[in-house]
């Protein structure tokens, strides 16, 4: 069939749902790709590329090989800070990826972010809620859910769980939370510990207590407080529409990511789509290298733009390219 379109706008129902190509490879949530093993995060298939085990390095550019170094060594937070787009997430994924550290835990920011979400969680209200259907059905076994199954650790909180291994924890666009935020994180940062009140009051009575943790594990928690022995490698992410308190400046590694160039735009969409992408995109490549001083075009939104095009090759030339233009809007031009 020539057609490339799914849904065709003429109001009468048909089958051509059957005919949609697989997803492309950073929005396929079916499976993790074919290098993930047991334990690796399945998101890191689709921000790194499926193809991944084909290329050899993703090239970053020496300045962020360094920094990344320097956080490792020094035990400090990274501060990435870049246009959307720029790569600031991936470099997380592809830390954890060849180093071996396992699932990359996300802390994704919002506006009612606290730091309290991303050390722990206690469930009192599900407790109360037990307890009381324990009473009401009369089985005389009030209290035997030990406290435990009620608090689950965030993704701080997980970070510094006493381990042998860094964690890789991606503090996902800091810059979107309440202005306190920064200034809170301080001490869990400086410190490498916290206390989870609720477990500390009850010390004296249940010193040991197995909790959840954000990566569906579990934690025994001593004392009612984490303490960590090896510093997370916590990349904290920015896209630079505010600025920072100095005291959380001086605690991090600062690292500022410019636009995929040449090299890393190729190895990026070969690892996504193989090497016919970019032989077939090598127009679309060129254009989003030749864009204006300035211009604000991720690099997700050509690898879009490449994905569909293949997918629509028997469309006319005129739609491709205006499917192109579509993807590929500046995102600080009003529209």
């Amino acid at each position: 069939m020539n057609d490339w379109r799914i849904y065709r706008g003429a109001g009468l129902p048909h089958d051509g749902i059957r005919r949609l190509p697989p997803p492309p490879p950073w929005r396929d949530f079916a499976a993790s790709g074919p290098d993930a093993g047991a334990g690796t995060d399945p998101s890191a298939a689709r921000r790194l590329g499926v193809l991944r085990r084909l290329v050899a390095n993703h090239h970053p550019r020496p300045d962020e090989v360094e920094a990344v170094n320097a956080a490792l060594y020094l035990r400090r937070p990274l501060l990435v800070t870049g246009n959307p787009g720029t790569g600031k997430s991936t470099l997380a994924h592809a830390v954890a990826h060849e180093l071996g550290l396992g699932r990359v835990l996300r802390w994704p920011i919002v506006s009612r972010s606290t730091l309290r979400d991303g050390l722990y969680h206690y469930d009192a209200i599900a407790r109360l809620q037990d307890v009381q259907l324990e009473r009401a059905g009369g089985t005389g076994e009030s209290g035997r859910h030990s406290i435990g199954s009620y608090v689950r650790l965030g993704p701080l909180g997980t970070a510094l769980l006493p381990a042998g291994r860094p964690r890789v924890l991606l503090v996902d666009e800091l810059d979107k939370g309440d202005l306190d935020l920064p200034n809170d994180l301080l001490n869990a940062l400086e410190e490498g510990e916290f206390t989870l009140l609720e477990l500390e009051r009850i010390a004296d009575r249940e010193p040991e207590v197995e909790v959840l943790t954000d990566d569906g594990g579990r934690a025994v928690i001593h004392g009612g407080r984490v303490r960590c022995t090896t510093f997370p490698l916590i990349v904290l992410t920015s896209n630079g529409e505010r600025d920072f308190p100095a005291a959380l400046l001086r605690r991090c590694i600062q690292l500022d990511l410019e636009a995929p160039g040449e090299e890393q735009l190729t190895a990026m969409v070969r690892a996504h789509l193989g090497d016919e992408a970019v032989t077939e995109g090598e127009a679309l490549i060129q254009r989003f290298l030749d864009r204006e001083p300035g211009e604000v075009i991720a690099a997700d939104q050509l690898l879009n733009a490449l994905f569909l095009t293949q997918h629509a090759p028997r469309a006319e030339r005129v739609t491709r390219e205006r499917l192109a233009d579509m993807l590929m809007q500046p995102l600080d031009r009003p529209r």
